[in-house]
C-alpha cells in the first residue's frame, strides 16, 4: 500500500436517518481489482430512501452510488481489462452483475439474478469500501467503468449517472424519435437530464410538469428545451397535455417523480394510442389509487419499468458532459464536504428551510 493510507475516512449509516463519520482500513487488492480516490459522489433521490430506511439495506453499510475519482491502484490484469492505469479519472457504473447468470448473459446485466449495487454493499463484506461517501472506493473486478476527461470540473463530470438515466429512459427504453412528443414528469435532476436527452436526439416537443414549489426547476426546465412546462397544483396536466396535443396525447410519456403516485394514473390518460410510457420514479411500493389498466388495453400501451443505467446510456451522457454542448453547470446547485453529507441528503429531500437543491455532490477534498 506504499503511497496510500493505511485507512480510509467514510460517512458509515449505522441507523436509519444516522451517519457515522469512521475511518475504514484500506485493502490490499488482487491483480483483478483496483482503488478509487474519489474527486465526487452524487446525491440523489435512492439516497433519500436508503437514509430513510426504505431500501432496507443491510448495516452499518457506505452510502454512495455515483462515484467518480481517479485509479488511486490496480492490479495487472485490472489494468489491462479495463484499459486504464493509476491515475486516469473514471466513473463507476452503480450495478455490479456476476456475467454468468441467464440475464447477464442475454445482454441485460443491470437484472443479474447476483447482482450487487454499489452503496448497498455492507461492511461486513470484505473490503467494506463499497461505497462513494468515502476517500477510497473498492472496484471489484467486474465493474464497468467508464474514463472521463479529467479537465472537467469534479462536480460536472459527475454528472454521468443522472445523465445516463436521462439518455437511458426517456430515449432509449421507449425507442424516442426525431418529432416525437414526449411528456416528463417531475423536474427534479433526472427529469431535467431527461430534457436534455430529449432534445439532444430532436424531440419535436418536451412537456414537463412539476409542483408550484418547483418553479425554479420548471424555468431551468425550459432552459435546457422545454417547450411546454405545466404546474400540476394550479392547472389540469392531463387537459393541458392534450390541448397541447391537440387532443391526440404524447409519444412517450416518463414518469420520475418521487413518491406521489398521480403521476402514474396520468400518464395512462395522457400517452396517445399505441404510445409508451416509462416509470422510473419509485413510490415506496405504494398502492396506486384510481389506477385504470383499461387505458393500456384500449389503447394498446406499452408501459415499461426503468431499473438503473446501462452501458450505453452512460456513454451518451459522459460524450454530451465532454462535449460542452450544453450548460449543464446551471443544473449543479451544492457542493458538501464528506462530513456533511447527512445535510447533503436532507437539503436535497426539501428538509432545509429556503434552500433548494436540484443536483449536487460530495467532494471528499471539500
Amino acid at each position: 500500500m506504499t503511497g496510500l493510507p493505511k485507512r480510509s475516512f467514510a460517512m458509515v449509516m449505522t441507523a436509519k436517518r444516522e451517519l457515522t463519520p469512521m475511518d475504514i482500513d484500506m485493502p490490499d487488492i488482487d491483480e483483478d481489482s483496483a482503488l478509487l480516490k474519489l474527486e465526487a459522489c452524487g446525491i440523489c433521490g435512492s439516497d433519500y430512501e436508503q437514509f430513510e430506511d426504505l431500501l432496507r439495506t443491510p448495516l452499518p453499510v457506505i452510502p454512495g452510488h455515483e462515484p467518480l475519482g481517479t485509479i488511486a491502484r490496480i492490479g495487472d490484469r485490472a489494468a489491462a481489462r479495463w484499459g486504464v492505469d493509476v491515475g486516469d479519472r473514471v466513473a463507476v457504473e452503480t450495478m455490479l452483475s456476476c456475467r454468468h447468470c441467464e440475464p447477464c448473459l442475454g445482454g441485460t446485466y443491470h437484472l443479474c439474478d447476483n447482482r450487487k449495487i454499489y452503496s448497498y454493499v455492507p461492511l461486513s463484506e470484505w473490503p467494506g469500501l463499497w461505497g462513494g461517501y468515502a476517500q477510497y472506493m473498492f472496484i471489484h473486478k467486474n465493474s464497468v467503468i467508464h474514463k472521463v476527461d479529467p479537465s472537467l470540473p469534479a462536480n460536472l463530470a459527475v454528472m454521468f449517472n443522472p445523465l445516463g438515466a436521462g439518455f437511458r429512459w426517456a430515449v432509449e427504453m421507449p425507442d424516442t424519435q426525431p418529432g416525437d412528443t414526449v411528456v416528463i414528469l417531475g423536474p427534479g435532476q433526472r427529469g431535467l437530464a431527461s430534457v436534455v436527452a430529449c432534445r439532444e436526439v430532436g424531440v419535436g416537443t418536451i412537456i414537463v410538469t412539476g409542483l408550484a414549489a418547483d418553479e425554479d426547476k420548471l424555468r431551468l426546465a425550459r432552459t435546457f428545451g422545454a417547450d411546454h412546462t405545466i404546474d400540476v397544483e394550479n392547472e389540469d396536466a392531463v387537459r393541458r397535455v392534450k390541448e397541447l396535443t391537440g387532443g391526440r396525447g404524447a409519444d412517450v410519456v416518463v414518469d420520475v417523480s418521487a413518491y406521489a403516485t398521480q403521476p402514474v394514473v396520468d400518464a395512462m390518460r395522457m400517452v396517445k394510442t399505441g404510445g409508451k410510457v416509462v416509470l422510473a420514479g419509485v413510490k415506496g411500493f405504494k398502492t396506486v389509487d384510481n389506477f385504470v389498466s383499461d387505458y393500456i388495453v384500449t389503447k394498446e400501451v406499452q408501459v415499461m419499468g426503468a431499473m438503473g443505467v446501462t452501458f450505453t446510456g452512460y456513454q451518451a451522457a459522459i460524450r454530451l458532459i465532454e462535449s460542452g454542448k450544453v450548460d449543464l453547470a446551471r443544473m449543479h446547485t451544492h457542493d458538501f464536504g464528506l462530513e456533511d453529507a447527512e445535510l447533503a441528503i436532507r437539503t436535497l429531500a426539501r428538509e432545509i428551510p429556503d434552500d433548494e437543491s436540484i443536483h449536487s455532490c460530495l467532494i471528499p477534498e471539500h
